[in-house]
């Protein structure tokens, strides 16, 4: 598994990544609900849409809007089990552990934070 740092120094060289900003209306529901709650949300996504061997739709599982930790997944190529293993190094095809879900949330949550430092 890559530090995050390293990560967080590759992911502006892709022009995928760099394109994803929050919506005002994820601005608006991340300041809303906070920052805690939002990242409990992101656990339960992450444990349910990722942290299988084989998730459901590897891939296509995360959607691109409708909540502020999706667009912090495709941001943070947190989003399938692919770009975990290219980005993360993180390998498909088992189950993910504890800490490399924690990686992931805590992936998401610099990124948050980052395009949102008032809502932490």
């Amino acid at each position: 598994m890559r530090a995050l740092d390293e990560v967080f120094d590759r992911l502006p060289q892709s022009a995928f990544r760099r394109r994803f900003r929050l919506a005002i209306a994820d601005r608006v529901y991340l300041r809303e609900k906070g920052l805690p709650a939002v990242l409990d949300h992101a656990r339960d996504f992450v444990r349910r849409r990722l942290a299988s061997a084989e998730p459901r739709n590897d891939g296509k599982q995360t959607p691109f809007r409708g909540h502020p930790v999706f667009t912090a997944q495709h941001a943070t190529a947190t989003c399938c089990r692919g770009c975990l293993a290219k980005w993360h190094a993180i390998p498909a095809g088992r189950a993910l552990t504890a800490v490399e879900q924690a990686h992931v949330v805590a992936a998401i949550a610099r990124w948050l934070r980052s395009e949102d430092p008032e809502a932490a």
